[in-house]
Parts: structure tokens; C-alpha cells; sequence
């Protein structure tokens, strides 16, 4: 990094001390959560245990904040004035595959964090804030916590992702979420099809549309869906057909750009089959990520530090999705990536689930929560590394 850490050695032994002791804790509540997964929205166990395990800690957690049932936040008393840091936690599953993106791990290494910081705290200066933020996984729960406030007053915001390499960031691009419902109308299959109006047919045909479609798009760009309904059985016209859809660009423009493009794949479907078609944006869209680069280096000076080896994003290949984009727009952000599992493990897949709930997963929440915690600390007490966070995110927005 370009500015020098000045966290004293003791303040960094008595974080790691305090997260040392509290591992079994820890690692608990992270396999609580991987072994009840549970969905955006709904994930009121996972927040309430982390809740209740703050209260044990002896820090008031608050709960159902910022409109959400399930966020929860805590704030660490400090010495004084100074930034404000929030750690985040994520704690969502994926439908029928678990905690296969690591969420748990997620929420482990952010609890982790914020109890380690804990041991130090009469040191600190400035503010600590613990935020749980729920439907990371669909629904933008970041953002819509962000509408309320959430980041009002935040001068720099983290949080670490499981993966099966270390990265100091996610490669990330936009993407809109889309549902799609067309009506028909019934009819016996067989004896009257000229009755019937075939709203599966309007599905297909944009579904064929978007095929196409995919030839002419920019090689980072991606449409991929699902048919969700698409009848009730093979003897009647289905009179209903439902699509979910992401559609993903690098950037907020081009993601614009783009989606006129989807829709009118859309409507053709409705015009050729006659069907009528109900085209539902989520009213959420996720950002690419805006790497605080002084922020993501102090970070990968802590993680070397305690034994893990970094790669360049670029050495990666592809791009996922994260509500965290939203965040990064807002205040100064970073979104480093662990290793949890070997690099050949795919994400979103059922044996990255289990990867989640393993040793090396566990060794990946202690050691997100050990990176974290020193580089809060190096954060609130470097008026030199604040000067060029800050300084770093108003040229990403093109203030400077």
C-alpha cells in the first residue's frame, strides 16, 4: 500500500488475541447458520442469532432497522470523534443449494471483526458500526437499506466474500432482475387448440429472441433466465407462463442500454402469440463495484500479514453480482474474496456449500474477521490513509 500502517503491534495482538478466544463462538454461529439456510428476506434465525450473540458480547444490537425485518446493527463505543466504518454482514441462501455463495462465512467474519475491534476499543477513535444486511441474493437488500439511510454518514464500508481464491476485490458487473408473465387462454389441446391462446409459446418465443439476441451483445455482457411456469398439463393451452431473467452489463449505462434490448425480446413474444405479457423490473438494480483501491491494499497488507496469498482480479475470468455495487456508489468500499475452498470449486454450486461448512471455511471467516478488524483500526487511526480512501473515491466519481 502507498500509505504506511501505523497500527501499533500491541493494539494488532490484542485484536487477534480477542478473536482467537472467541473462535468456538464464532465458528458456532457460523455453523448454525450454513446448517439452516435460509432466503432473502427470511432470514429472521441467522439474524437473531447473530443479535443475540452481540448482546451476549455485551453490544446492543438493533433489530429490524432501515425497513427490514431481518437487518440488524451494533455500534462499538469508541473514545471519541472520528470516521465512521461499517462492517458488513450478509447471511442469505440460494433455493435449493444452501449457503453455496459462503453467506455464512460472510456473517461470521463481520461478527468476528467487530468483537476482535472490541478488545480495543477505548483506543479508537471514530465509530464502528456492524451492519447486517439482508437478500444479498435477490431483492438488493444494501440498497434498499441505503434508501433509509443506512450508509448516511459512513466514511468507508467493508465486508469479505468466500471464494476459492484470495482476491483484495470481486470482479463485478451490473445486473436487473426481470420477471415476466404472459396470459393466455385455455383450451382442450386437442379438440379446440383454435380456442386456446398459448401463452408458453409467448415465453419461448422470447426466450428464442434472447437466443439470438445473445450473438449481438459485448462479450462481458449476459442474459440468462429460467421458465418458472409453463402450464398445468400437456392436454390444456396453458393460459399462464412465467420467466425470471438477469441481465447484466458492465456498467449502470450499458446496462441501459441493454435492457430495451431484453424487453423487446419480450414483447415480441406477446405479439407473435397472441398472448398478452406482464414485464416486471425489480425495482432494485445492482451496481458494478467501485474498488476503493487505498482501502483494498490496507486490507491485503493485514491478509499477507496473517498468511494469505493474494491474485490479481484479472487472473479470475468472469464476473458475479453483488448488492455491495450499491454501496461502493455511496461511501468509499471494499469487497476482498477468501479462499474457503480449492480454486476448481465453483460458486453457487452444492459443493462450495459444503466448502462453506469445513475447516478452510472456517479458517476463512476467522482470518476475513482477523483482516478486518486491523484494518478498521488502521483505518480510524491513520489520518493519512483516511486522506487518500477519501481522495481515491472522489476521483471514482469523478469529483477530483
Amino acid at each position: 500500500m502507498t500509505t504506511e500502517t501505523i497500527l501499533p503491534e500491541d493494539m494488532a495482538a490484542g485484536i487477534r488475541e480477542r478473536i482467537d478466544s472467541l473462535s468456538d463462538t464464532l465458528l458456532s454461529v457460523s455453523h448454525e447458520i450454513h446448517a439452516h439456510p435460509e432466503l432473502a428476506f427470511e432470514e429472521h434465525r441467522a439474524a437473531a442469532l447473530l443479535s443475540d450473540t452481540l448482546d451476549a458480547q455485551g453490544l446492543t444490537a438493533d433489530r429490524g432497522v432501515f425497513t427490514l425485518d431481518t437487518a440488524f446493527e451494533a455500534r462499538l463505543p469508541t473514545r471519541g470523534d472520528g470516521p465512521t466504518v461499517a462492517i458488513l454482514a450478509e447471511y442469505d441462501a440460494l433455493p435449493g443449494i444452501g449457503h453455496a455463495c459462503g453467506h455464512n462465512l460472510i456473517a461470521t467474519a463481520a461478527l468476528g471483526a467487530t468483537l476482535g475491534l472490541q478488545a480495543v476499543a477505548d483506543a479508537l477513535p471514530g465509530t464502528v458500526r456492524l451492519i447486517g444486511t439482508p437478500a444479498e441474493e435477490k431483492g438488493g437488500g444494501k440498497e434498499l437499506m441505503a434508501r433509509a439511510g443506512a450508509f448516511d454518514g459512513v466514511d468507508a464500508a467493508m465486508m469479505i466474500h468466500p471464494a476459492g481464491v484470495n482476491l483484495t476485490t470481486m470482479p463485478c458487473i451490473c445486473v436487473a432482475e426481470v420477471e415476466v408473465i404472459y396470459h393466455g387462454r385455455s383450451a382442450h389441446a386437442s379438440a379446440m387448440p383454435h380456442k386456446g391462446v398459448n401463452a408458453l409459446d409467448g415465453l419461448l418465443l422470447a426466450y428464442q429472441a434472447i437466443s439470438n439476441l445473445r450473438q449481438h451483445i459485448r462479450d462481458e455482457e449476459r442474459i440468462h433466465g429460467i421458465i418458472s411456469e409453463g402450464g398445468q398439463a400437456p392436454n390444456i393451452v396453458p393460459d399462464r407462463a412465467v420467466g425470471s431473467f438477469y441481465v447484466r452489463a458492465t456498467t449502470e449505462k450499458t446496462l441501459e442500454a441493454l435492457k430495451p434490448r431484453v424487453q423487446a425480446c419480450f414483447e415480441a413474444g406477446a405479439k407473435g402469440s397472441g398472448a398478452e405479457v406482464e414485464i416486471n423490473w425489480a425495482g432494485v438494480d445492482y451496481l458494478d463495484l467501485n474498488t476503493n483501491w487505498p482501502l483494498a491494499d490496507c486490507f491485503q497488507t493485514f491478509g499477507e500479514s496473517i498468511g494469505r496469498e493474494f491474485l490479481s482480479p484479472n487472473q479470475l475470468g468472469g464476473a458475479g453480482s453483488t448488492d455491495m455495487g450499491n454501496v461502493s456508489y455511496r461511501v468509499p468500499s471494499i469487497h476482498p474474496m477468501l479462499a474457503c475452498s480449492p480454486p476448481n470449486v465453483v460458486i453457487h454450486n452444492p459443493e462450495f456449500a459444503r466448502w462453506a461448512g469445513s475447516e478452510m471455511g472456517d479458517q476463512a471467516a476467522l482470518d476475513g474477521a482477523r483482516a478486518m478488524a486491523l484494518t478498521t483500526a488502521e483505518f480510524l487511526l491513520n489520518p493519512a490513509l483516511q486522506k487518500d480512501v477519501r481522495h481515491a473515491f472522489e476521483v471514482s466519481k469523478g469529483l477530483a
